[in-house]
Order: structure tokens, then C-alpha cells, then sequence
């Protein structure tokens, strides 16, 4: 399978991507995509790495793995194509923001590439899935790389803000040097969750901006 990752990632993860796990996790990926049909495309699988370099990582989100639905994937974590219905998630998402911030506007689109040119690194924990059937790739190495890229981020960067919504995320960012980053915790954003009064009046999108201002980065245009 063609390797769809931007050259400057290649190089940081150089050691990770050379080992016989990946090896083997590229070719399973590939005779799944044969096989079966998968989301994202294939060609938009490392596309969270693609649209935010690692020099430029300000804020991880991490999720679960993609949307399994006709079009909808797009390779970054909580966010759909432009012409999909914004999901429900991604709503209480846009919900917090504009109360958080004290703001009126709820985008028109799920599309969440504008957040990830300005270093938001939107990471599902396996980066594929089957159609229609979620969590379909869980039982792949997946994880094993996207463990590793957060332990990377973590050991090399500084005053990161780690977003971990829910048990999943949380059990996965573990491991991440709180003393050198900012980690966010809540419940997800899912309705179940939202419901139960576990996501809203979280102020992660403030709190990050706040804490991003205060290390003299530039904070993040949410909406």
C-alpha cells in the first residue's frame, strides 16, 4: 500500500512506521480495502497528519475511529464532509463552543479542516473502518501507531492541549506528561453522554485558548 503520509511526518515517525507490526498493518488495511468497502478513502486515511504537521501541533483530539456511513469520513477525528449532515456528536460539540465562547454562530458545515490547518491534530485511535459497521478494525494494530504518535507528541513537544472526551480517550492519553501540557478531561460529547450532563460546560475551547496564549501561541479560530 502507497504510504499517503506527508515526508516530514515519515521522518518523525521513522522508527515506528519501520517496524514489521506497521508493515503488516498496511498490507491488512490494503486487502480490506479490496475486499471490502472502508472509509476514509483510501488516499485520506493519514489525512489528520497531512492537514497539521507536527511543528504545528497546538491541540489533539482524540477519538475512536471513523464515520461508517457513505461519505462521510474524511480522516479527521469528529469531522465529516462538507455536503454530510453535522452528527449529533459534532453538534454538542458546536453547542459548547458557542456558549464557551460566547458566540452566536454555529457553522453550516461538519467539515473540520479549518481547525487542523491551525494545529489542531484530529486523531482517531484506528484510522480505518468497514462500512456500516463500527469499530470494524479495532482488532488491527492501529492503535499500537496512534499510542506511539501520542507518546511522540508528548516526549518532543511542549504545552500541547490534550483533548480526551470520554473513558476511551482518557484510558488512551494516559500516559501523556501532564507537566508539560495542558490535559483536558470530560465525559463525550455523544448524546447519551451530553445528556447526563457530562460534556457541556466543559470550557475546553476557552481553556485551551487561555492556556495557548499564555505559552505566546497563537490561539485557535474555533468557529
Amino acid at each position: 500500500m502507497n504510504l499517503n503520509l506527508n515526508p516530514s511526518w515519515q521522518t518523525i515517525l521513522s522508527d515506528e512506521i519501520a517496524k514489521p507490526y506497521f508493515t503488516e498493518l498496511m498490507n491488512i488495511v490494503d486487502q480490506e480495502y479490496q475486499n471490502s468497502v472502508c472509509f476514509p478513502p483510501k488516499e485520506l486515511i493519514f489525512s489528520a497528519f497531512n492537514n497539521c504537521l507536527f511543528e504545528n501541533i497546538k491541540v489533539v483530539i482524540i477519538g475512536q475511529d471513523p464515520y461508517h456511513g457513505d461519505g462521510e469520513a474524511n480522516g479527521l477525528s469528529f469531522s465529516v464532509n462538507d455536503s454530510v449532515k453535522i452528527p449529533p456528536s459534532l453538534r454538542n460539540i458546536f453547542r459548547e463552543i458557542t456558549t464557551d465562547l460566547d458566540s452566536i454562530f454555529m457553522p453550516a458545515t461538519g467539515n473540520l479542516e479549518f481547525w487542523a490547518k491551525q494545529g489542531v491534530l484530529l486523531l482517531n485511535a484506528s484510522l480505518t473502518v468497514r462500512k456500516d459497521n463500527p469499530n470494524s478494525h479495532k482488532h488491527l494494530n492501529w492503535n499500537i501507531f496512534t499510542d506511539a504518535v501520542i507518546q511522540k507528541i508528548s516526549e518532543e513537544k511542549e504545552n500541547v492541549v490534550f483533548m480526551l472526551w470520554g473513558g476511551f480517550a482518557q484510558k488512551k492519553g494516559s500516559k501523556i506528561d501532564r507537566s508539560k501540557h495542558l490535559v483536558l478531561e470530560s465525559g463525550h460529547p455523544s448524546p447519551m453522554s451530553a445528556n447526563q450532563g457530562k460534556w457541556f460546560g466543559n470550557k475546553h475551547f476557552s481553556k485551551a485558548n487561555d492556556y495557548l496564549l499564555k505559552n505566546n501561541l497563537k490561539k485557535i479560530e474555533w468557529l
